[in-house]
């Protein structure tokens, strides 16, 4: 069987930090005295990297950067307490697992995602995490998925990224590797569905829905269904 990679975005699609990143967006306004959008425009950008949120949320460029190093600061103080794993995501890493290679490619900070997914023991899974300190050019652009690829010294034939936004399909089809939605996190079902062929519910159904289309051994199967 060819080698297959699967990887992973995190915010809405194996992680749910609604709760941190509203707080944290809170905490970056307040400490420049101004009040925090509302939390439907910030979840509307969730997946865009920080810089271009809070960009599109009003605050000017001179002050961008700032604006990011107090909502990084608070973030980090309250990420592991407030963020919890999606409904079937544990079980999804460990199918995956089970017959791919795999990765994560955020346009978190690298750092603060790998002591989330270490607080949650998943890191050991993941043979690498690209953040967004890592790229010049985050998703939607494919240089992320690319350094993902370029590390685990692998081409982008079977390869497959599962993410919530258009953002993840974009970089997907830019890279040249097969996008995987799902519609448990931000993106809008029907513009996924529209822009994606293969839509699931969460990241569970998303690996069960990869393995039917890899054709699996029927033992590798079993096992990535959890019936074995």
């Amino acid at each position: 069987m060819k080698e297959i990679i699967i990887l992973f975005d995190l915010d809405g699609t194996l992680i749910d930090s609604t709760d941190a990143i509203l707080e944290s967006f809170a905490a970056a306004y307040e400490s420049f005295g101004s009040m925090s959008p509302e939390r439907e425009a910030i979840e509307a950008l969730i997946g865009y990297p920080l810089d271009v949120m809070f960009s599109r949320l009003g605050v000017s460029e001179s002050l961008v950067k700032d604006h990011v190093d107090a909502y990084k600061r608070h973030y980090r103080v309250i990420s592991r307490e407030k963020t919890r794993l999606l409904p079937g995501a544990k079980e999804a890493i460990e199918a995956a697992r089970s017959f791919a290679r795999l990765g994560v490619v955020t346009t978190k900070t690298a750092r603060y995602s790998k002591e989330l997914l270490e607080h949650m023991d998943l890191m050991h899974y993941f043979e690498v995490l690209i953040g967004r300190e890592d790229v010049v050019n985050p998703k939607p652009h494919p240089e992320p998925i690319c350094l993902a690829l370029k590390k685990m010294n692998a081409s982008v034939e079977n390869v497959w990224m599962v993410g919530d936004t258009l953002l993840d399909v974009e970089a997907a089809r830019a890279a040249g590797v097969e996008p995987v939605a799902v519609a448990c996190g931000y993106g809008e079902t029907k513009l996924l569905a529209n822009e994606c062929k293969m839509v699931f519910d969460d990241a569970k159904s998303a690996i069960d829905g990869i393995a039917l289309k890899v054709s699996l051994p029927k033992k590798l199967a079993l096992r990535a269904a959890g019936l074995q």
